[in-house]
């Protein structure tokens, strides 16, 4: 009559009817104000009443406990015992029996008005992670139900294994499993919960993910090169993986395709090519981390650069390899190495060597620098004469034997008269011009002359003047 929402009565007295143990009448009682949910893979357990009669209905379950001296046990109820057990839905952790009617009371009430989800946690609660599989795979739930009503409560109660071996059991290939394992890693890496993403990895048998896995193990927060040393071990996992990767992409192309869907692919000359690398960083390793242990180490660079960041990084290790040993010439083998096998931009990377030098005050050792490169036998004609400019570029300061040295180490002429010029030494720009030929060597000390009266050095003005 007052018009009044009449569902919460119907609640009230299915509620009344289950405690007074008259499981039929709370059914028909319930029906009339429980209703399924719009969407059943929502990630929430349902709506409060029905959250309400499952919460209820899990707090009267009295578990029967099997003891083996129970000597009073009469033969019906042993049979019934024997019976529920074989029901695997029915059998509890550490011998407990759930007791039957209830337990399918519940089952009744999460399939008729709850969500997956709901019914995948009831399942994982009673220790029945088999049948919360099966419910998932049938019902074709999204990752997300997974992740909230599976993964996580396995992984936070320890029984990962135990998760493991069930998606074998079901489904051997784990192909069923495909996209829930690809999003239960996803979900490990936002968490940054790298040693359980490492251990999936490795279950799934996702070689190329693992050996990335691996990858972050051995540069993550290491602050310098001897640490790098104490993780090598890493390293040899990582062409463990690739290794075996490389095995089974062989073994399979023999056969027919593999339908690898959910495991990542790469092409064998890749997978080489990164062997290659691993390689060339253990021995970059070694070589820094004995630098360092014999103190002769100089550089001290906030980030630590290694061979599996970008190619600037990878410049940075050549750099870093020329710089740190005892003299230029004991890693430039490596660093040389590296600069051909990724094909980066050697001249680059020398510059900035000599440019470092520079500051060190080490100018020997640029001239030992410009040794190894013209040595090395891919040397353009000109990259000795480029490194040197480029030093004299930045630096106006060098000493003047150093610089006359420098200069005087250059192949071409021109160049040589470009770094007096450069460093204001017109004299001696004026002395190198005029040994050209007779038109290039005109306009070679007409310039010089222009710079003399620019910078006021009357006497190499007059020479000029004179010469012209």
């Amino acid at each position: 009559k007052s018009g009044l929402d009449p569902g919460g009565a119907w609640h009230a007295w299915g509620m009344a009817c289950l405690k007074a143990g008259n499981l039929t009448s709370a059914r028909e009682k319930f029906n009339r104000c429980l209703k399924p949910p719009m969407d059943l893979n929502q990630l929430n357990h349902g709506s409060r009443l029905v959250q309400d009669v499952i919460q209820y209905l899990e707090s009267t379950v009295k578990p029967v406990l099997i003891t083996d001296d129970d000597y009073f046990a009469t033969l019906r109820e042993l049979e019934a015992t024997l019976r529920t057990r074989s029901l695997s839905l029915e059998v509890m952790c550490e011998g407990k029996i759930q007791h039957n009617s209830y337990y399918q009371e519940c089952l009744f009430y999460l399939h008729s008005y709850g969500t997956n989800l709901a019914i995948i946690s009831f399942y994982m609660r009673h220790d029945c992670m088999r049948e919360a599989l099966l419910h998932l795979l049938n019902k074709e739930s999204p990752s997300e139900v997974f992740i909230e009503g599976i993964f996580i409560p396995s992984y936070e109660s320890g029984k990962l294994h135990m998760l493991e071996n069930l998606l074998e059991t079901i489904d051997p290939g784990l192909e069923s499993w495909g996209v829930y394992l690809i999003a239960a890693c996803k979900y490990l890496q936002r968490k940054n919960y790298y040693h359980i993403l490492y251990e999936l990895q490795q279950f799934m048998k996702d070689h190329v993910r693992a050996a990335m896995t691996c990858i972050r193990f051995f540069t993550h927060g290491a602050k310098s090169y001897t640490e790098l040393g104490g993780k090598q071990a890493w390293l040899l996992k990582i062409k463990d993986h690739l290794k075996v990767y490389l095995q089974e992409v062989s073994r399979s192309s023999g056969r027919k395709k593999m339908a690898f869907t959910f495991r990542k692919k790469m092409s064998a000359t890749d997978v080489s090519r990164h062997i290659n690398t691993v390689d060339l960083q253990m021995e970059v390793t070694k070589f820094l981390h004995q630098c360092e242990s014999s103190g002769a180490s100089q550089m001290t660079d906030s980030s630590l650069p290694t061979l599996f960041g970008n190619n600037n990084m990878k410049m940075d290790v050549a750099c870093k390899v020329i710089l740190e040993g005892k003299n230029i010439e004991e890693g430039f083998g490596i660093a040389f190495r590296v600069l051909q096998d990724f094909q980066l931009e050697a001249t680059e990377v020398y510059s900035k060597v000599a440019k470092q030098l520079v500051k060190q005050q080490k100018y020997s050792e640029i001239q030992q620098l410009l040794k190894c490169v013209n040595e090395s036998g891919v040397a353009a004609k000109n990259d000795g004469d480029n490194i040197i400019l480029n030093c004299l570029n930045e630096f106006k300061n060098i000493p003047a034997e150093d610089l006359d040295n420098l200069i005087q180490d250059m192949d071409s002429d021109e160049n040589k008269i470009q770094a007096y010029m450069m460093c204001n030494k017109l004299r001696s720009a004026y002395l190198v011009s005029v040994r050209q030929e007779r038109a290039r060597a005109v306009q070679l000390v007409q310039h010089v002359r222009q710079l003399a009266e620019s910078s006021g050095d009357d006497v190499v003005k007059a020479i000029c003047a004179q010469w012209l």
